[in-house]
């Protein structure tokens, strides 16, 4: 198809800007608001715990034990998602997980104690498995490695769009209170959780499992795109061998799972007491999803300019561990300030730095597995990475229970995830050798998609 239009791979130029171009501006949109949505459903529980706690009896440990269950069969059903999306197609599976983690997600509107909490929460990590790797390894079907880094920090910037807006939303649905007979909890979870069931046929009709079934797509583009993709495939092709199962075992995932883990330990410890944090400095619902916008606005433009930043520098392990670092201090300052708007401008700063980290990190796992060991890798890194979406809520929970202060368990989250940051640069630079810059290993490209 490259010999028909006389395409050279990976010689951009403005053939190449133009295809990224359209096509970024085609995809990227699109998965940013399905993965908005997907954390905003993930973690809305800080905002009904405001009224939904109160309400069920349940203390801040029962709270955190729930809101960590998640992750437990999020990181048991994982890699095995991933697998059977390799096996019947991005499109088709990140369509089925949307629509069942919609439906659990709205459920959360019936539990009634202890116990309905827990298996409700288990049941979304169920669903809900499989979609942020499973979109990361769609995004390798369509986009070169030199555009990555901006990519992804595209779709990571969901995270902080989710807290920018779903804060806000989640304090006001909280008015509903006693609308048609229901709490306002209630209602935030049926509101919330109906979006990801509608967007979920669409996904069929949007998306497309790479460029040669994009009929959206110029000939002459198309051709670009996949002589550009297949050049890199044959190039990964000539590395050894690696299957799914020996992907699980590599050191450079083991080692990019563990610091992942000090990542989730940060954003999971922010965001879901965040709410009860700030409602104690005398905040009302409204007032609270206001001011917890606030780092969530930061995180945005920070996510964007360090990706970016990440892809001009043509380096990786140096962003993500610097990210890292600087958001565990700051949360350490976090917890160690008295005054509530120092507090404020301090997680501000940790919560924008925690994901920043992401958008030069996923760049990294493409540059050394392929193929289906790659589908398996993201799930392997993710999966047991988010066991500290688990970790973080119930041993702060605990924490809080034991000493009525959320600042123990945030304290030694932030010292924790300040190490493996130091151990991450240093070790992960030398599992990779020379080619330590090898994410970036490709032909520049200079221009930016938009």
């Amino acid at each position: 198809m490259d010999q028909d239009h006389g395409i050279t791979p990976g010689a951009a130029g403005g053939l190449g800007k133009s295809t990224m171009r359209r096509v970024s501006q085609r995809l990227i949109p699109f998965l940013l608001l399905c993965y908005v949505i997907s954390f905003l459903d993930r973690v809305n529980v800080s905002f009904a715990a405001l009224q939904m706690n109160r309400d069920l009896g349940f203390n801040a440990d029962v709270y955190g034990t729930g809101a960590g269950l998640f992750f437990v069969t999020y990181c048991l059903f994982e890699v095995p998602s991933n697998l059977l999306l390799f096996r019947f197609g991005a499109t088709r599976w990140i369509a089925r997980i949307m629509f069942t983690w919609g439906l659990v997600a709205a459920g959360m509107a019936f539990v009634v104690g202890p116990y309905s909490f827990y298996g409700m929460r288990l049941l979304l990590g169920v669903a809900e498995a499989g979609f942020f790797p499973g979109v990361l390894f769609f995004l390798t079907l369509w986009f070169p490695a030199a555009w990555r880094g901006r990519v992804i920090a595209l779709f990571m910037s969901g995270v902080a769009i989710s807290g920018l807006i779903g804060s806000p939303v989640s304090g006001l649905l909280l008015t509903l209170d006693g609308f048609l007979g229901l709490r306002g909890w209630q209602w935030l979870f049926l509101l919330e959780g109906a979006p990801a069931i509608i967007l979920a046929p669409l996904c069929l009709l949007y998306l497309q499992d790479g460029p040669s079934r994009a009929g959206w797509l110029p000939a002459a583009e198309k051709a670009w795109l996949a002589a550009t993709l297949q050049a890199e495939h044959a190039a990964a092709s000539l590395k050894p061998k690696s299957t799914s199962v020996r992907a699980l075992l590599n050191p450079r995932v083991l080692l990019l799972a563990a610091t992942y883990f000090s990542n989730v330990l940060m954003i999971n410890g922010i965001q879901f007491f965040l709410p009860t944090i700030l409602k104690s400095f005398g905040l009302s619902n409204v007032q609270t999803g206001f001011v917890a916008a606030i780092p969530s606005c930061a995180a945005l433009l920070a996510v964007l300019w360090w990706g970016r930043h990440s892809d001009t520098r043509k380096e990786r392990y140096g962003h993500a561990a610097a990210a890292n670092l600087l958001a565990g201090v700051a949360l350490l300052v976090f917890v160690l300030l008295g005054d509530p708007a120092q507090r404020v401008a301090a997680v501000t700063v940790a919560l924008a730095a925690t994901l920043a980290f992401t958008a030069p990190f996923w760049t990294i796992p493409p540059t050394f597995l392929s193929g289906v060991a790659t589908a398996g890798g993201y799930g392997a890194i993710s999966s047991l990475g988010v066991l500290g979406g688990f970790l973080a809520p119930k041993f702060i929970g605990w924490q809080h229970t034991v000493t009525g202060d959320y600042g123990v368990g945030l304290g030694v989250i932030a010292v924790f995830a300040m190490l493996m940051s130091c151990v991450f640069y240093v070790v992960g630079r030398r599992l990779a050798g020379d080619g330590a810059q090898e994410a970036m290993a490709h032909a520049p490209v200079r221009g930016h998609a938009r």
